[in-house]
């Protein structure tokens, strides 16, 4: 009975958000100057109440990164980073087809983290070195030209564990969902106005309506 009782009391939480969210929708205007944006990987599970006009009714769907996005994310994720001369950002973004912006982050911090591992492996290598010999004065100038640079070899490795987050079976629903809800609303229909109109009265607008809701 307990659990029922939590799973009732979950369900009815969740009805009484998302009645406090669609309130506060219907609640505004065009005047207020606020756009409500949402963002999901599920949008099977949208409820339908949202989706009606008024509410979030414009669906944009966004699709994976192309290569050259790709390549603009691996940039934005390396932009602090020092990378070697041996990285090509470009055979990367041409090889991860199919990653999201998050699995090329992920490739991007795992090879960091390999850089900052041998980083610290050498410098401890170093220090061992210069215990055991304190006079030779070559170890200090190696100590200085250390840099933890995030090199092709660190990256190599990185794209071994590197996975698709997105199935093609997944890219395939949210498509699919998408021209379903498009069709669903009549998006693309053969709506024409006629060549030769007849000429309409002119409605008759007075001070009040003339201060329209986009002005």
């Amino acid at each position: 009975m307990q659990r029922g009782s939590s799973v009732g009391d979950a369900g009815g939480a969740a009805d009484r958000v998302l009645n406090q969210l669609l309130t506060e929708m219907d609640g505004m205007n065009a005047k207020k100057t606020v756009f409500i944006i949402g963002a999901t990987n599920r949008p099977d599970i949208i409820d339908p109440a949202l989706l009606r006009p008024g509410r979030l009714d414009q669906l944009i769907y966004i699709p994976l990164p192309d290569e050259a996005s790709r390549l603009q994310i691996f940039k934005a994720c390396l932009r602090k980073s020092p990378v070697a001369r041996d990285v090509d950002i470009a055979v990367l973004a041409r090889y991860t087809q199919g990653f999201s912006g998050a699995d090329v982050n992920e490739i991007c911090q795992r090879a960091c983290k390999y850089a900052i591992r041998e980083h610290i492996e050498k410098e401890i290598e170093v220090e061992k070195k210069r215990k055991e010999h304190p006079e030779a004065m070559d170890i200090e100038d190696e100590d200085d030209t250390l840099v933890a640079e995030i090199k092709a070899a660190h990256f190599e490795e990185s794209m071994k564990f590197s996975r698709r987050s997105v199935s093609d079976a997944d890219i395939r629903k949210y498509q699919a969902f998408a021209q379903t809800l498009q069709q669903s609303r009549g998006f693309g229909s053969e709506f024409r106005f006629p060549d030769k109109p007849a000429t309409p009265n002119a409605p008759q607008t007075t001070a009040e309506e003339d201060d329209d809701l986009y002005s």
